[in-house]
């Protein structure tokens, strides 16, 4: 059984970076089509795609975020993270690490999510 879990700081201040790794355990394949993605969640708002990696290495991002945001991946750790640079307190958010299968068109596992803070 696959499992997805996030970790990193849970307080960042404004104008730093914050750096989320996801730990996927049960599989981490380069070979197959799924995209690793990460998801935030604002207080009272709703999901909030971030971007992905692709099982090729490639990079998809957020518009909106695309100047901030950074992917990338470990297979070696079985491990991929974000950074996101610039942060201010509209970052805080819950943030999630999910895998989106192409085919079935479904973020079919999730981690459980980490909670940041943006503040000073």
């Amino acid at each position: 059984q696959m499992q997805l879990q996030e970790s990193g700081p849970g307080l960042v201040k404004p104008s730093q970076t914050l750096s989320l790794t996801c730990t996927v355990s049960g599989g981490f394949s380069t070979t197959n089509h799924y995209y690793w993605s990460w998801i935030r969640q604002p207080p009272g708002k709703g999901l909030e795609w971030m971007g992905a990696i692709a099982y090729s290495s490639s990079t998809y991002y957020s518009p909106s975020l695309k100047s901030r945001t950074s992917i990338s991946r470990d297979t070696s750790k079985n491990q991929f993270t974000l950074q996101l640079n610039s942060v201010t307190p509209e970052d805080t958010a819950v943030y999630y690490c999910a895998r989106w299968e192409p085919y079935g068109m479904i973020y079919d596992y999730w981690g459980q999510g980490t909670h940041v803070t943006v503040s000073s």
